[in-house]
């Protein structure tokens, strides 16, 4: 497998540790989001992904982009260790966080966006994920057990996990998010999360590495 992926992306951070919780070896080509105008524009990465986002991967003979499609793809194909529960209404709780960090809290404070708000982008990102937060909170407060859907990591953790790192760039105070908090830490401890941490990539620059 040969993933195409960013260090500070959260939607390849997803990816990462999927890989890494199921213990598929690949090789990591690094896709720079700010060097030479955005390395992801060029018409070597459009012909990988013609959305011109970071992550792709290409895997089984097929090249795939989008982190929760390709989180599913590795979910069928390779599914030790499971990151959807057995059980059906806890399985569509994974899947409604997920999609509630993926479609509802990132896209609004992802790179494009925080382009376009100019000055205001700081103020912009806080607003967004606080809203997030608030819904994302209360949500978890019924689903969570050790992790957001009872004690098994899901697909759900692996969007948790970044968009919180993401909160915490943009200095957003996380004292009103208890529950997120302590999912967030229990997560941060677990190997996977560690190996796939932004400042653990082929590519962190130097400053950034941990």
């Amino acid at each position: 497998p040969i993933l195409y992926s960013y260090f500070r992306s959260s939607c390849s951070w997803r990816v990462r540790i999927a890989l890494a919780l199921k213990g598929i070896a690949y090789d990591l080509v690094p896709v720079n989001l700010l060097k030479d105008g955005g390395q992801q524009f060029s018409a070597e990465f459009k012909a990988v992904n013609p959305m011109q986002q970071v992550p792709a991967l290409k895997i089984d003979g097929i090249t795939l982009s989008q982190s929760l499609a390709i989180i599913h793809y590795l979910e069928d194909t390779r599914p030790n260790p499971r990151l959807l529960p057995q059980d059906l209404k806890k399985r569509a709780q994974v899947r409604m966080i997920a999609d509630h960090i993926a479609s509802g809290i990132q896209p609004l404070q992802n790179l494009s966006i925080l382009k376009q708000m100019g000055e205001k982008k700081m103020e912009w990102a806080q607003s967004c994920i606080a809203s997030g937060f608030q819904a994302l909170e209360q949500i978890l407060q019924h689903t969570a057990g050790h992790y957001c859907v009872g004690d098994e990591v899901s697909m759900a953790d692996l969007c948790l996990v970044p968009q919180v790192s993401n909160a915490e760039r943009f200095k957003v105070d996380m004292d009103p998010y208890p529950t997120i908090t302590r999912i967030n830490k229990a997560l941060l401890e677990l190997d996977a999360f560690k190996v796939s941490h932004p400042s653990r990539q082929p590519d962190t620059p130097p400053e950034l590495r941990a």
